[in-house]
């Protein structure tokens, strides 16, 4: 059955370790904009692309979320470890493909925003350093996804605080050369983020092998060919998702690298600040996307209806809180991050604008992990394509094609998120995503006749 404790007892934990991220992805700014704004637009972008990179892996763990959580709604834990192990494997596969190009091509990758030379080496640096990690970033998503879809959120939490310590650490000690370490700069904070999830990964192995997980190795034959086929049939719409939302985010960068550093080093700045409201949204998604999927496991649609509106309304009001304490302290908080006039400016327009959004992108997220905890992954990426390609990208363009000012480039981004706050709100309204997966348990909901 669904955990007792609800969605705040999922959300918490998924919430403080994602708060430790954006501290650590604070930290790692400031320690890192001392060395200037093409520095920082190098980590945004070295970033940037490994988060298009790593779509495929958020591709395997859409599916993983949805069928762990399933399984364990109906009482079948085999099931959920067999999928779990699978997930594994198919993650780590992926990351191995992954990383060849970071190493060959950092340069060709970096080039993709038109950045000035000296960012580009950076950039590439950045990018070459951090590749040869992609198999602990694998081992992290696939058996935090599989936790999280049962019920555990606490593991990954205490696994992702340590990670968050030595990351700051090492990024400390690396870019500025201290307690006997090389002074590395940009390199040093690949380095360190690598390291530090490498062993984060060592320690979910070592305890998943050791039976300390509350998903275990499980039973054998997780290679059945109908589990990975309806893992990929689940995954592969979040994974063109990704594709489709970093491409997007790929395009806006770069209308916004047309107006110079100072505007995309102050992207960087604004996203890492708004960062602790984002990953409020996180936790949400994670309470309902595991609670929508374990309700319909166990099958109860009406519950997994209500703990998705539920999710979303608490959302909202943790979101909303967030983002106007943000807007509140934009100037001081730009002023610390960097010593650049024109870079804290533009932080501050743009942590107005995508402050003003907290609440439609807490829809987002709340919504959006509903739809996906019950396997319904297609929806969720039509939104994506209709709000950052069709509204965002579109009218970025246009602005920038009238010669307007950066400041109406940012703004580009409230309609994207008017429009994805829409459509997942009727999509869930509608009731479609309780047939989404067709389940093998025997008293889980079938779907409707077509």
């Amino acid at each position: 059955m669904p955990p007792a404790g609800g969605i705040w007892t999922l959300a918490w934990p998924a919430i403080t370790a994602n708060l430790l991220n954006s501290t650590v992805g604070l930290v790692d700014i400031k320690i890192v904009g001392s060395l200037g704004a093409p520095a920082v637009a190098a980590v945004t972008t070295g970033n940037r692309i490994f988060f298009i990179l790593q779509a495929l892996l958020m591709a395997v763990t859409a599916g993983t979320t949805a069928l762990v959580a399933r399984a364990w709604g109906a009482l079948d834990r085999g099931e959920a470890e067999r999928v779990t192990r699978a997930s594994l494997w198919m993650c780590i596969g992926v990351a191995s493909a992954m990383t060849l190009p970071g190493l060959v091509f950092p340069h060709q990758l970096a080039g993709v925003f038109r950045l000035d030379d000296r960012t580009i080496e950076l950039a590439a640096t950045f990018i070459r350093w951090l590749a040869p990690f992609q198999l602990a970033f694998a081992v992290h998503f696939a058996l935090g996804a599989a936790l999280r879809a049962a019920g555990d959120t606490r593991t990954p939490l205490w696994i992702g605080a340590t990670t968050n310590v030595i990351n700051i650490a090492l990024v400390y000690s690396l870019v500025y050369g201290k307690f006997g370490m090389p002074t590395l700069g940009v390199a040093g904070a690949a380095i360190a983020s690598g390291t530090a999830f490498t062993v984060g990964a060592l320690i979910f192995l070592a305890l998943w092998v050791r039976g300390k997980l509350l998903l275990r190795l499980g039973p054998h034959g997780s290679w059945e060919r109908r589990r990975v086929r309806r893992i990929v049939d689940i995954g592969y719409p979040a994974g063109l998702e990704q594709v489709v939302w970093q491409g997007g985010f790929i395009a806006f960068l770069w209308l916004v690298s047309l107006y110079g550093t100072a505007p995309y080093a102050a992207y960087g700045i604004g996203v890492n600040l708004l960062s602790f409201s984002f990953v409020v949204g996180f936790g949400f998604s994670v309470a309902s996307s595991t609670l929508v999927g374990q309700h319909l496991g166990a099958g109860d649609p009406e519950g997994a209806r209500h703990s998705g509106w539920r999710a979303m309304r608490l959302c909202i009001a943790a979101m909303s809180v967030f983002g106007l304490t943000i807007i509140a302290a934009a100037r001081p908080l730009a002023r610390f991050m960097i010593d650049d006039p024109e870079v804290v400016r533009l932080t501050v327009v743009f942590i107005y604008i995508l402050g003003s959004v907290q609440p439609l992108m807490a829809i987002e997220s709340a919504l959006g992990g509903a739809l996906r905890g019950a396997g319904d992954t297609r929806f969720p990426l039509l939104a994506v394509f209709s709000g950052l390609i069709g509204a965002r990208v579109t009218l970025a363009a246009l602005f920038a094609a009238r010669h307007m000012r950066v400041e109406w480039i940012f703004a580009a981004l409230i309609a994207d998120y008017v429009v994805k706050a829409t459509m997942l709100t009727l999509r869930f309204r509608s009731g479609r995503w309780r047939h989404a997966v067709r389940s093998t348990h025997a008293h889980a909901v079938e779907p409707e006749p077509s």
